[in-house]
């Protein structure tokens, strides 16, 4: 008799998912008892705005209880990159932990800059958990319309 196997469609975005994290150094969910998941180790990535204004581009990442000197901001070929860490908190032996929903470890977010946006003059400040990354607009020549002539 044949075995029938039950094909999972989302198990092959999980494998890809699993490969990428190990590529950029995040954290695996961790798989035992033949593949079923024994423990998540949670992945996470600050929640972050986009604002234009004439002058600029503004990039606003929430980092709440992530210190200053655990955030680069990297802005190459085009790309601007937040990376970091948020340290989990040490488990004191006299307190109960009913529930802990927040997630620690690496983050990295990335984003493709527009090519008005001029990388050289980027511009980050760190307060009360917000990182805000300024993106100063390139003085590019606007266009301009030109008259067509009929001979």
């Amino acid at each position: 008799m044949n075995a029938v196997t039950r094909w999972d469609p989302f198990k092959e975005m999980e494998d890809l998912q699993s490969r990428f994290a190990k590529l950029f150094g995040l954290a695996p969910t961790r798989l035992g008892n033949g593949g079923k998941e024994l423990m998540t180790v949670t992945e996470w990535a600050p929640s972050v705005d986009i604002i234009e204004d004439e002058k600029e581009y503004l990039v606003k990442a929430d980092l709440p209880d992530v210190k200053k000197e655990d955030v680069k901001v990297i802005v190459e070929n085009g790309v601007l990159t937040i990376t970091g860490q948020r340290k989990s908190e040490k488990e004191e032996k006299d307190k109960k932990y009913h529930r802990v929903e927040r997630s620690y470890g690496n983050f990295l977010r990335s984003f493709a800059l527009p090519d008005c946006a001029d990388g050289s003059k980027v511009n980050a400040e760190f307060r009360d958990g917000v990182l805000k990354v300024h993106l100063p607009k390139s003085e590019k020549v606007k266009p301009k319309a030109i008259e067509v002539k009929v001979a």
